[in-house]
């Protein structure tokens, strides 16, 4: 995996969970603000909205340069439409990206073995 790649994974990774976070206290602002005085709809609103195009732009930019199947890329982007999803999707994201430093050490390590003898 090239930088840009790993760069992409952890951007979309970053934000997911904040994302999820920010749902979470919008439902509960929401439901406060119908049974209570209390209403900061508007500001959590902006905060996940922000939120929200960065997770959808940085899906983009990760589906585009893992080259994800559809299916993987789907999973991704129903995860940031549901309340918990962020968080599932950060843990997969963060064990892909760990599966592969894990294969890039493998491969640099079979390079450096010519012949069963290191280089």
């Amino acid at each position: 995996m090239d930088i840009k790649t790993a760069s992409a994974l952890r951007r979309l990774r970053l934000v997911s969970a904040p994302e999820a976070v920010s749902f979470l206290l919008l439902l509960i602002c929401s439901v406060l603000k119908r049974t209570t005085e209390f209403n900061a709809v508007p500001a959590l609103g902006a905060i996940h909205g922000v939120l929200f195009i960065l997770y959808v732009i940085f899906w983009l930019d990760a589906w585009n340069r893992t080259k994800w199947s559809f299916g993987t890329a789907a999973l991704y982007f129903i995860l940031s439409v549901l309340p918990t999803g962020g968080f599932f999707a950060e843990r997969k994201l963060k064990r892909e990206a760990e599966a592969s430093v894990i294969a890039a050490r493998a491969r640099k390590e079979k390079e450096g073995v010519v012949g069963g003898v290191k280089a």
